[in-house]
């Protein structure tokens, strides 16, 4: 029987219309399906519409610029969210990261990169395309009280609370909780997330995890899950149990 395959529907948020049309029509080419917004009130105009799966959010706009823009949209959903920037100071990038976005791509970007980068957020998002993504595994990890359900893309606390995360902090969880007890560094730890995709600057995973630390650590400050290896990088701690059985530690790195 055959299947229908949804499609990503991309939104491209860019007050330079020959930028947002090209890189439309080039999505376009790719397989994605993808609206087009000048500002932040065409932006909320085309969410309220239909279904988006991802954004692409230039910062430097007049009116609500990019930072705002994400804030909002942070405070509304947990969709991945690719930031684009004529800055390529690291302190504008963690700002936006610190607000929630998921990845950035410095203009002048090759399209081809931020495709990839797209690929991999919708990817690890379980959605479904002709655009070379892949199915959502189907697990339920266990530690510490916590259950992350990986097919839902769904954590619950030991006192029974939904704990919203961002698309990258979900799958950073599910990193640690795939290779619980074993030192990760901020390489392996950016191969699981992004891919082999080039460009990407290694205060984006501290500063994922500094965010996810903040949600599931008793004490953020002194964290005891999620643990800093000096010269080796991070270790989650717990013992992992995926659907009744004890994960094995490090078994999904390659």
């Amino acid at each position: 029987m055959n299947q229908s395959i949804a499609i990503p529907h991309i939104l491209i948020v860019d007050d330079d219309r020959q930028i947002r049309q090209r890189l439309a029509k080039f999505l376009r080419e790719h397989g994605l399906s993808v609206s087009e917004a000048g500002n932040g009130r065409e932006m909320q105009a085309l969410l309220q519409r239909g279904q988006i799966d991802l954004v692409v959010l230039d910062v430097m706009m007049p009116g609500d610029d990019g930072l705002t823009l994400c804030r909002q949209l942070r405070a509304e959903t947990p969709m991945p969210i690719i930031l684009l920037t004529a800055l390529s100071g690291d302190t504008d990038r963690i700002v936006g990261l610190e607000l929630g976005a998921d990845d950035y791509v410095t203009k002048p970007f090759n399209p081809r990169e931020l495709l990839a980068r797209i690929r991999a957020l919708i990817r690890r998002a379980g959605l479904q395309a002709n655009a070379g993504t892949t199915a959502v595994r189907s697990a339920i990890y266990h530690f510490a009280g916590w259950s992350l359900d990986v097919n839902r893309r769904a954590l619950t606390s030991p006192d029974k609370i939904l704990v919203v995360l961002t698309s990258s902090e979900f799958d950073l969880l599910v990193v640690f909780a795939e290779n619980a007890q074993r030192a990760l560094n901020r390489e392996q730890l950016l191969e699981h997330l992004h891919g082999r995709v080039t460009n990407q600057f290694d205060r984006s995973i501290d500063v994922h995890i500094s965010r996810l630390r903040r949600k599931i650590e008793p004490d953020p400050q002194n964290p005891t899950l999620i643990k800093t290896i000096r010269h080796e990088g991070y270790f989650f701690t717990p013992t992992v149990v995926m659907n009744g059985t004890a994960a094995t530690a490090g078994t999904a790195t390659t």
